[in-house]
Formats: structure tokens, C-alpha cells, sequence
């Protein structure tokens, strides 16, 4: 299938699969086009203000009201909500996921590292996945969040309902709450992360003093055009709601939009595309600069979950040391590692689909290897390279699971990168 897509974050597009019918002037005409159905999809409450408001009109072959009742699914590891009985002040790190030696798809493939929160009052869920086979005759949906997709490992092809979007590693998806999707692998087996947003959804953050340009630009935002298929043969659902899952049949594909229009919309972005900021004279500024996308909370300026990216850059500062330093921070970081060495943590351990968690206010920063090259360098421009890193960074502490404390991944040594440290040696 050809992929094309639309640009501009938040914009309102307006997309048909077939000429005539996306209707023009109404939103919902009496008679749709060629029998198709009108359905609006809204992703925030109908009186929300309209800077903020997000909906999009969906004509499609069958409504999505035709199925049966939905029956609770057992054939996923993911989504066992972390209750807070596992979670400690500890600072935690993992080794990657095993890929599955038996045909496993995308969301029987997931299993839940961390989160707090819930989907009715806000906060996240961290997953990670390793799938290696594709999805089919079977589309999945979250009612309970949106859903941030990172891959790390092998490409994913991420049909949705408003249309279809390639996802290689060093790019991400965001798939709008309650919408349908299935995940095809188009290289070979694939691992990566997700983020579920059970908050405010995601969007760009203000830029403040850095001015009009600058982080994520919203032309890089690429939604897909309206794709469908006409498969009449039995499909089934996984939805979560209420933080479990549950399953029905349809007898035709649920990917059957054949136009829209509206701004709640799947996209993916080129991290590749993000517009480094950084100092030019000395010291260097807090990583919040990094931020690709953030979902705020009630209070100004604390993030509900804010989506942060270390991607190749310059570092020119002067009588600085450049590595992110050592700190307590009032927000929770879960990292991952896309691809490279993390120059904080350049004593390994930390690999390309590994993780680790610090939570609020247990200080962590570089490894000893990493602290002693910083402090001893030669400081001259140099451009960190071959590198994605990225961070989850949640205003609550970020609950464990029970599948990360006891499921074989732990690294029982994490707290050892920081030992060997001199103590300083005053004047007598």
C-alpha cells in the first residue's frame, strides 16, 4: 500500500479515499455519499474551548456500533496496572526484552513495566513490547488513553482507522484514545516502548523565551490520508477500558473509514526533525529543552507527562560540565534507549532497549566512567552522535509492576555505576 500523508500538528484536515465522498458543506448531510455512514470520533469533550477542542467526522462503510458484547481477553501479558505494593525509592534499571520465540503480535507482545495514575482522574502507563509477527484479522483499541509508539527495533506499518503510517525506529506514532489500530512488523521482528497518556492529550509545548521557532515544529507532524479496506470476513477487537481488557468479533474489517475531516488524527514524527536548543557560552540549560510533546495537568507548568529526547547534537560550552548533572528532581524519569550510547551513561549497562526508572527526588546523573571523562576533557566543540535517547517524565511516582520487579529483567547492579566516586579533598 502507498503511504502519503498531510502535515501540520493540530491542523484540521479533510481527506476522501474515493472522489465525492467527503461531503462539502455539512458535516453530517441526511444521505452520505455511495450509502456510507456519518460518525464523529472526539477525543475531548464537546464544550472543551476550541483552541483545545479535538474531533474529526469519519464516513464509513458500517457504523462501529455493529458488534456484540464484548467478553473479557486473557491472551496479553500487558496492562497489569501497577498498585504501588512493589514500588520503592530505588533506583532501577533493565535489561531489553527478549524477543518471543513463538508467533507473537504487537498487543499480545506488550506487557507493562510502570504508571500511576488512572484513566478517569489522569497520569500514564509505560509499556514495553517485543512482537514478531504482525496483526490481521484483529485491530486494538484504548479507551483508557492515547498511545505513544517508540519503536526501538524492526519497523512497524500502524493501520489505523483515518489511515496508515510507516513507524521506523527513530520515529514515533501517536494514536488518538478510543481509536483502532493493528500493527504489521515490515522488518522483522520489532521491540520498543509505549506510553499511554490517560491525561490531557499531547501537544506541543509553549516555547517561551526561546521564541516563535524552535523543538518539534508543527509542519514535521505527518497525518495519514484516508486509506480503507473492503474485507468482509471476521475481524476481532481487544479494547482496554477500565484498565482491563476485553474482546469481541465483528465480520468485516473495522478499517473501513473511507473519508474525513476533523483534527483527531493519528500521526508519526521524524525525531530526526527535532530542532536542537542548547548554550553557546557556559553551562547548559535544563533538560526541559528537549521536550518533543507534553500533556499538562491542572498545575501551570508541571507536566502530566512530558515526552523528552536526547538526540544528536553539538556541545560547545565552555568551563562546563556537559554530561546532565547529578540532581533530585520533583518529576519521575522513566528513559529508554533507542539506538547509541547515552553520554550519562557511557559505563554501559544502559543498551539500545533496556530502560530505567528514577523516581521523584532519588538523586541520580552520570556513572563514575562518564563523571571522570567530563570533568578531565578537553573541552573544544564536539558533537554527540549516533545516539536517541528519550525520557517519560511524569509529575507522580511512576508505580512499578510486578513483571518488572520479579520478571527476569531487573539489573540487580544499577546502584554500583555510581561508586568509586573520590571524595573531595579540601583545604587544611
Amino acid at each position: 500500500m502507498a503511504m502519503s500523508y498531510q502535515t501540520g500538528f493540530l491542523n484540521h484536515f479533510a481527506t476522501e479515499a474515493v472522489a465525492g465522498a467527503l461531503p462539502e458543506g455539512r458535516n453530517s448531510p441526511q444521505r452520505p455519499a455511495f450509502g456510507l455512514y456519518a460518525e464523529q470520533f472526539s477525543t475531548t469533550a464537546f464544550t472543551a474551548p476550541r483552541a483545545e477542542n479535538r474531533r474529526s467526522w469519519l464516513y464509513r462503510m458500517r457504523p462501529t456500533t455493529a458488534h456484540g458484547a464484548f467478553q473479557p481477553y486473557a491472551g496479553a501479558r500487558l496492562f497489569a496496572a501497577p498498585d504501588g505494593s512493589r514500588t520503592t525509592p530505588n533506583r532501577l534499571r533493565w535489561d531489553p526484552l527478549a524477543m518471543p520465540e513463538t508467533s507473537v503480535d504487537f498487543v499480545d507482545g506488550m506487557v507493562t513495566y510502570a504508571g500511576n495514575g488512572s484513566p478517569s482522574e489522569g497520569g500514564i502507563g509505560i509499556h514495553l513490547y517485543a512482537a514478531t509477527a504482525s496483526m490481521d484479522t484483529r485491530a486494538f483499541q484504548n479507551s483508557d488513553g492515547e498511545m505513544l509508539l517508540v519503536p526501538q527495533q524492526g519497523g512497524l506499518r500502524v493501520v489505523t482507522e483515518l489511515g496508515v503510517m510507516d513507524v521506523e525506529p527513530g520515529f514515533i506514532a501517536l494514536v488518538p484514545r478510543g481509536m483502532r489500530f493493528r500493527v504489521e512488523l515490515t522488518g522483522g521482528p520489532a521491540r520498543g516502548y509505549v506510553c499511554e497518556n490517560f491525561g490531557a492529550p499531547f501537544r506541543l509545548p509553549d516555547l517561551g523565551p526561546i521564541g516563535a521557532n524552535g523543538l518539534a515544529n508543527p509542519r514535521d507532524f505527518e497525518t495519514p490520508v484516508a486509506w480503507f479496506e473492503d474485507r468482509d470476513e471476521q475481524f476481532e477487537i481487544v479494547q482496554k477500558f477500565n484498565g482491563k481488557l476485553w474482546t469481541t468479533t465483528i465480520d468485516h474489517s473495522p478499517f473501513d473509514v473511507v473519508a474525513w475531516h476533523g483534527n483527531s488524527a493519528p500521526c508519526r514524527y521524524d525525531l530526526a526533525r527535532f530542532n536542537t536548543i542548547g548554550t553557546v557560552s557556559f553551562d547548559h540549560p535544563d533538560p526541559s529543552i528537549f521536550t518533543v510533546l507534553t500533556s499538562p495537568s491542572d498545575t501551570p507548568g508541571t507536566a502530566n507527562c512530558d515526552f523528552v529526547i536526547f538526540p544528536p547534537r553539538w556541545m560547545v560550552g565552555e568551563d562546563t560540565f556537559r554530561p546532565p548533572w547529578f540532581h533530585r528532581n520533583h518529576m519521575s524519569e522513566f528513559m529508554g534507549l533507542v539506538k547509541g550510547v547515552y553520554d550519562a551513561k557511557e559505563g554501559g549497562g544502559f543498551v539500545p532497549g533496556g530502560a530505567s526508572l528514577h523516581n521523584q527526588f532519588n538523586g541520580h546523573g552520570p556513572d563514575a566512567e562518564s563523571t571522570q571523562k567530563a570533568m578531565e576533557a578537553d573541552l573544544k566543540p564536539v558533537k554527540i552522535d549516533d545516539t536517541l535517547a528519550f525520557m517519560f517524565e511524569s509529575r507522580a511516582i511512576i508505580q512499578t509492576t510486578q513483571f518488572a520487579m520479579t520478571g527476569g529483567h531487573l539489573q540487580d547492579d544499577y546502584d554500583a555505576c555510581w561508586t568509586g566516586f573520590e571524595k573531595a579533598k579540601l583545604p587544611e
